[in-house]
């Protein structure tokens, strides 16, 4: 945009990804960085929820006091089976140099879990979602939240003109294959926008100054990673992702609610070590 313009990029990472991001969000607050003040938000994901509470009225020690707080999340965490696990890795084995054939070949997987009853309802993921969420009206501020076409395998984003609610966009995003239900949005279901990029930096294109907060870094198969889509991007660009501290808090598995509070803690320790280089890209 050449104006000195401004987006921040958060990626997916799970329930202990939420609350990495908001510690980091709250822990950059607390040294000066205000990353709220984004022209533009990028969500995928655990992602789309962070935007989404960041864009909502809320105070941010509101949404950080949250994630130190009992979860939304009921009966036992949820993970990726071994057998979702093979399957990813039968799908990235046919389908390496095709992406799009890649991303349908998950939503078909996603259909094929939610069919046989291996995943919770649309309805549970829903319910889930709403309170999680601190509003469930889009924001005026511009907030872009990603999704796969289960069926297709085609990439698609969600705003506020979409005509899509809030809480079917952010569903949507989080719909990870085999482990939550493809969102029926329309006559198409979506998938977690991450089975196309860990956390679609490349959507900030034309914004000058860009802060990703990336949970996970590494993409798997034909799926981007954050250096593959940082490396196009001719603006200026602070990638945060956990330090050694943060992972051993978030644990092994990413869905498990129990790891909120240390990684929310994690998150907010961490800030203060990257808050200059942070600020330095912020700033311009």
């Amino acid at each position: 945009m050449g104006d000195g313009s401004t987006a921040l990029v958060l990626g997916g990472g799970g329930i202990t990804g939420i609350a990495w991001e908001i510690g980091v969000v709250a822990g950059l607050a607390d040294a000066g960085v205000d990353l709220r003040t984004a022209r533009l938000v990028v969500g995928t994901s655990a992602g789309s929820v962070v935007g989404a509470q960041l864009r909502s009225p809320a105070p941010l020690e509101d949404l950080y006091a949250t994630q130190l707080g009992p979860s939304v999340e009921t009966g036992p965490p949820a993970a990726m089976g071994r057998g979702t696990l093979l399957r990813f890795g039968l799908a990235m084995l046919r389908h390496r140099r095709d992406e799009q054939a890649f991303r349908a070949r998950l939503g078909a997987l996603a259909v094929a879990a939610a069919a046989a009853g291996r995943t919770p309802t649309e309805e549970v993921r829903r319910a889930a979602i709403t309170a999680r969420l601190t509003s469930t009206e889009w924001p005026h501020e511009p907030l872009t939240i990603t999704a796969v076409d289960a069926a297709t395998g085609v990439f698609e984003t969600f705003t506020r003109t979409s005509g899509v609610d809030l809480v079917s966009a952010v569903a949507a995003s989080c719909a990870v294959p085999g482990v939550y239900p493809p969102i029926t949005i329309g006559d198409r279901r979506f998938v977690d926008g991450g089975v196309r990029s860990v956390a679609n930096v490349d959507l900030a294109a034309g914004y000058d100054r860009v802060v990703v907060l990336a949970p996970i870094t590494r993409g798997i198969g034909p799926m981007a990673g954050v250096e593959d889509q940082v490396g196009a991007l001719p603006s200026r660009v602070a990638v945060v992702s956990p330090d050694a501290a943060a992972k051993a808090a978030i644990g092994k598995n990413v869905l498990d609610p129990a790891a909120r509070a240390a990684s929310a803690r994690a998150g907010r320790a961490q800030a203060a070590q990257v808050a200059d280089r942070v600020r330095e890209v912020w700033a311009g």
